[in-house]
């Protein structure tokens, strides 16, 4: 009879025999896809490669957070996407996550009323498609009147057809971009260390606050406030922040739909929670809020957050609504790139590509957040 050491060695042989036939086998059929390509792009006397990039697109579109000309070669206009998709996604991931914890958190509340309210807005919004709320916010808000019918909010933010004024820190948007990925490097290092979920978000808040303030106080215009507040001027607004409406109705769409589903993360994670060890709390005197913050969440989080980061990982994808109602997206650009240069394949390749990163990243460091969330073993 074999010995165990013998079948452990040809079960390892199995093993390098199948993967080397899924490897042959791959390498084939991509072999065969390239090989279908070209000779159709030969047929159509179509060129193929990435020369294209350094030509100039000739077009314009909507958004930009950084500076952009009509004549920009297609590189950069694809870079410009690439920031557009991150910024509203990396948006949408942070009010969905807000928003979501709270309405999930009424969801589990003992008062019927909040309970009831809870769960009309997770059944509205999470059961119409999302690209209809974008389209419907979108036409709701075109359809407002001019900057001088503009909605005052306290009269330092306004609310018209042509977007949102927003007040905000008087400084570029290079600084405010390095600003935001200072931020969420500091948010990361706060992970890593031992500090308690509340206290670590609480240095991450007043501490990005803190910086962004220091920053516009050396960096601002001479002569100029560190804030920036819109004021109407003739036909259109001064200073401030211009929030578009495209990108106006992306965020508010995405926002909604989003938070309906972690809603229902969230309540099923507090739900899993023992309830001995709830009134154990309420055995020592905790308040509900106590509870709440000390024992429910942090217990909750173990099983909230691996589904929680499929949906941050939807967040992202989800940005493609954007050529629905005209916001330059990564997908937009990219689909206005295949029209203008015929390069379809490359341009493809780019965004699938583009993608994969993104949302790869995002599941390691929601991997790495569930690996730091468990609970140490003895």
């Amino acid at each position: 009879m074999a010995t165990a050491q013998e079948l452990r060695a040809k079960a390892k042989q199995r093993q390098i025999m199948i993967q080397s036939a899924l490897i042959v086998f791959s390498l084939t059929i991509l072999w065969v896809a390239v090989s279908n390509a070209q000779s159709n792009l030969t047929r159509l006397n179509m060129t193929s490669g990435f020369a294209f990039l350094d030509r100039g697109t000739g077009w314009d579109y909507s958004f930009s957070l950084i500076d952009r000309d009509i004549n920009d070669r297609y590189s950069y206009t694809l870079f410009v996407g690439f920031l557009n998709t991150v910024f509203v996604g990396f948006i949408c991931i942070v009010t969905t996550t807000f928003f979501g914890f709270i309405i999930g958190t009424l969801r589990d509340a003992q008062h019927p009323a909040l309970r009831f309210a809870a769960n009309v807005y997770v059944q509205i919004f999470r059961n119409i498609p999302l690209i209809l709320q974008a389209v419907f916010l979108y036409a709701l808000l075109i359809h407002l009147g001019g900057p001088r019918q503009a909605i005052s909010i306290a009269d330092v933010a306004f609310l018209s057809g042509r977007g949102m004024m927003l007040p905000g820190l008087n400084i570029s948007a290079t600084v405010a971009i390095s600003l935001v990925l200072a931020s969420i490097l500091f948010g990361i290092v706060l992970l890593c260390t031992k500090i308690t979920m509340w206290r670590g978000l609480l240095v991450w808040c007043c501490g990005s606050v803190l910086v962004a303030l220091v920053v516009a106080l050396i960096v601002k215009p001479a002569g100029e406030s560190v804030f920036s507040v819109p004021v109407l001027q003739g036909l259109r607004f001064q200073g401030g922040i211009n929030l578009p409406i495209e990108l106006l109705a992306m965020i508010l769409s995405i926002t909604l739909y989003g938070s309906a589903y972690i809603a229902e993360i969230v309540r099923g994670g507090l739900n899993q929670v023992p309830r001995g060890l709830v009134e154990a709390g309420q055995a020592l005197g905790l308040t509900r809020m106590s509870i709440w913050t000390r024992i429910k969440v942090p217990m909750a989080l173990r099983s909230i957050i691996p589904p929680l980061g499929n949906q941050w990982i939807f967040m992202m994808k989800a940005t493609t609504i954007g050529i629905a109602i005209g916001f330059s997206d990564l997908f937009y650009i990219t689909v206005t790139s295949i029209s203008q240069s015929g390069q379809t394949l490359e341009l493809i390749m780019l965004l699938m590509l583009t993608f994969l990163a993104i949302n790869y990243a995002i599941a390691l460091f929601t991997n790495w957040l569930n690996t730091r969330m468990k609970l140490k073993e003895n």
